[in-house]
């Protein structure tokens, strides 16, 4: 009987997490390589804040170039196995937290999504509210649907970039 409400709990936070983002879609290694290399090239410079960060695998091949990776995952547990597949690396950090409730740190220079169109305008105005609060670009590596009415700057394979500017009406002193 326990393994019966294992399942169904486990099956709730699956379908849970899916209401509040996307669903679960493990990311390519070669694919994201590719596009870690040509499209947004990783360096120790970097520093990459991913979207529901499902098992990690985006984290760590960040980290393995040599960049900061910032995780947030709303599902727990994705969140512990990110967490635990992560566990010795010191470039990482695995939030569980819902990333429309957080701010981007400060030395963000990219952030990498899966692409939900359900969720692409929100995505859009935080991205350039932030862009703008920030007072510098940031990046956007999407993997899935384009963004509406953004022509993205690149693209390879499935996945697209896009770059977010700071609004100039908000820079303006007088």
């Amino acid at each position: 009987m326990f393994i019966v409400w294992l399942l169904v709990a486990v099956i709730a936070l699956f379908a849970a997490a899916v209401l509040f983002g996307a669903p679960y879609v493990p990311s390519q290694r070669r694919y994201l390589r590719r596009a870690l290399t040509r499209l947004y090239p990783v360096d120790s410079q970097s520093v990459v804040v991913d979207i529901g960060a499902g098992d990690g695998v985006v984290l760590r091949e960040v980290s393995r170039r040599g960049g900061r990776a910032i995780g947030y995952e709303i599902n727990p547990i994705l969140w512990l196995i990110a967490r635990w597949l992560s566990r010795s690396d010191e470039r990482v950090k695995v939030h569980l937290a819902n990333f429309w409730m957080q701010p981007l740190p400060a030395d963000v220079t990219m952030v990498y999504a899966f692409s939900v169109k359900r969720d692409s305008v929100r995505l859009i105005k935080r991205l350039r509210s932030e862009a703008t609060r920030l007072e510098r670009p940031i990046a956007l590596l999407c993997l899935g649907s384009p963004l509406p009415a953004m022509a993205p700057i690149a693209t390879l394979d499935a996945y697209l970039l896009y770059e977010f500017h700071p609004s100039q009406s908000n820079m303006l002193t007088v």
